[in-house]
């Protein structure tokens, strides 16, 4: 038992250490947006659009049809399951709110850790090992600067965007299944959609793909400097960022979905 509280008293410091790196990564890559151009550092627009390249336009195929894909399953467990009650016409309510809601940012949020958020720890934690990031400290730059505040603001403005192509997709992909089985034309179903949503539904997903894309930026970046070990301590801080992105997503996921449908 002694052994156990001591192994749990230091993995709980660990934690907390590891928190407080995170929180202390986030504020500096903010202020760099603030006080890079009076240090004469000035965050380069051409590194964030890379960035934003990256992170978004070259995920919006994979996020498209795997969007879309959720709006045809949404649709078809929607209407077997309101077929008991015979209202397969109320199955739009629940795509729309689903989709818009739930789903879709969680989607790209997820699709996004995968793709991106493993290449950020794998590209820090090479640099680290092969010490360009002391290099980078050497000749006067910031590596904060240079490698994380980019990254954030690209993700800032990708993560969103995805998600609204993302609704979008969903949607389409609800319409076009139930144009087929229920003989509901797509402009009825969009229709219908309008009627039903509202901005706080739009809003509360881009609220959440913003607190995913911090998460994203900061666990990917965290365990891209924190890696120790060469090629085996890259391989597990991209595991590692990827698994934590994931949980850490999720459980975001499920505190704001609480409070925001109280």
């Amino acid at each position: 038992m002694k052994r156990f509280c001591e192994q749990l008293g230091r993995r709980t410091v660990v934690s907390l250490e590891e928190l407080g790196y995170v929180a202390s990564l986030c504020l500096e890559s903010v202020l760099w947006l603030f006080l890079g151009p009076r240090r004469r550092q000035p965050v380069q627009t051409s590194a964030v659009f890379r960035e934003a390249m990256e992170i978004g336009v070259m995920a919006i195929p994979i996020v498209s049809m795997l969007c879309f894909a959720v709006g045809v399953m949404l649709a078809i467990q929607g209407i077997e399951t309101l077929k008991v009650f015979g209202a397969e016409s109320k199955v739009v309510i629940g795509i729309a709110l689903s989709v818009t809601r739930e789903f879709s940012p969680l989607i790209v949020a997820i699709l996004v850790a995968g793709r991106s958020g493993s290449a950020i720890a794998a590209r820090i934690g090479t640099m680290h090992e092969s010490q360009e990031i002391d290099a980078l400290r050497v000749i006067g730059i910031n590596p904060i600067r240079y490698l994380s505040t980019p990254l954030l603001l690209a993700a800032l403005i990708s993560v969103p965007s995805l998600t609204v192509l993302g609704d979008l997709a969903g949607l389409f992909g609800g319409a076009l299944f139930t144009s087929l089985k229920l003989n509901v034309p797509v402009t009825v179903f969009f229709q219908r959609c309008l009627d039903i949503l509202s901005v706080d539904d739009i809003g509360q997903g881009l609220i959440k793909s913003i607190i995913f894309s911090l998460i994203i930026v900061l666990i990917g970046v965290s365990n891209g400097f924190q890696v120790r070990g060469g090629a085996e301590g890259v391989g597990r801080a991209t595991t590692r960022s990827v698994v934590l992105s994931i949980t850490f997503i999720i459980l975001a996921d499920l505190i704001f979905t609480f409070f925001m449908n109280r």
